[in-house]
């Protein structure tokens, strides 16, 4: 057992103000609400206004988690930031939200996992505070999801939106922590299935952006069975009983593979945090998003258990098990 944990002082989510319907997007392509709902369960989701960049909903989710945990910018040595649509190339979108948060210190770098970047990020950035690298870390998902559809291809542009979450992680020692922070977790990728969720292009590629392309059937085959093994793996690593779980947070992509998921480990419906009706699938975004709306409703309290997972292009996937 460590001598220190990465604990969580502080929760935050964005959302842009511009919402797309179902009802919208019928008047774009080929589709209607119950189409939609009944394929995946969303009904809504959040577009990036014109200008406004992954960076921007960074900063506001960070802000917003700061302010949560009591916390002025300066206090954080740390930003990992999970995403798939970057401001640009290069440099990092986490360096430029270190310094649109007025940072000088520290380093900021930037996790690529696709839909399971935040766990990623959110592992990573837990590794650097327990070996006592860096002090406070604020860990990010965020997403511009939008700028990479194929607004005629009904499979995938239906799925997305765009947002961002953020939560503030600080080092303390196992007594100050008291049983609390990041317990466990399991990283998994295997890139012999890149083409069933990729996007077609690159710099090295291309030389274009490219769009987002999917095998939506093959996807979500391989998303129950893998994120099953990745929450197993990380509640043996943690020594604890999934079923003990106070609230599981899954990514957001699908009800249908939320539910899937749920029954296959025996979780009770109502453990189950879902925002993928309001928010669609808004990729490394959507745990922290979820997150911070059920810290925020007061169903996640201090002292839960709480079970975070995802799958992603790659495939990546994984899981985290955290007493918040």
């Amino acid at each position: 057992m460590s001598a220190f944990a990465s604990v969580v002082r502080g929760v935050g989510g964005y959302l842009p103000e511009k919402v797309l319907t179902n009802d919208d997007l019928s008047r774009m392509v080929d589709t209607d609400d119950q189409w939609i709902v009944e394929r995946t369960g969303i009904r809504k989701r959040h577009i990036a206004a014109d200008g406004e960049l992954t960076s921007d909903l960074a900063t506001r989710a960070a802000e917003k988690a700061l302010e949560a945990a009591g916390l002025e910018a300066a206090d954080i040595d740390l930003i990992v930031l999970a995403t798939a649509t970057p401001d640009y190339t290069f440099p990092s979108t986490a360096t430029i939200v270190q310094h649109k948060l007025g940072i000088t210190h520290g380093a900021a770098f930037d996790v690529h996992a696709v839909c399971s970047g935040f766990v990623f990020a959110l592992a990573t950035a837990d590794n650097f505070l327990v070996q006592g690298q860096f002090n406070r870390a604020l860990v990010i998902g965020a997403e511009t999801f939008s700028r990479i559809l194929d607004w005629s291809d009904r499979g995938t542009c239906v799925l997305f939106g765009d947002g961002a979450g953020a939560i503030v992680l600080e080092r303390q020692t196992a007594e100050e922590a008291d049983g609390r922070g990041v317990l466990s977790s399991h990283l998994r990728s295997d890139g012999r299935y890149r083409e069933l969720l990729y996007v077609d292009g690159g710099p090295s590629t291309t030389q274009t952006t490219g769009y987002l392309r999917m095998i939506g059937n093959q996807v979500f085959k391989h998303a129950v069975g893998k994120i099953s093994e990745s929450i197993r793996e990380a509640a043996e690593r943690a020594g604890i009983e999934v079923d003990s779980v106070d609230w599981f947070v899954p990514h957001q992509a699908n009800q249908r593979i939320l539910t899937a998921v749920a029954d296959k480990l025996g979780l009770a419906p109502e453990k189950v945090v879902s925002t993928v009706a309001d928010h669609g699938n808004t990729s490394a975004a959507s745990v922290p998003l979820a997150l911070s709306v059920a810290v925020e409703d007061g169903r996640v309290k201090p002292g839960d258990l709480v079970l975070l997972e995802a799958m992603g292009g790659g495939l990546t996937w994984g899981a985290t098990l955290l007493r918040i």
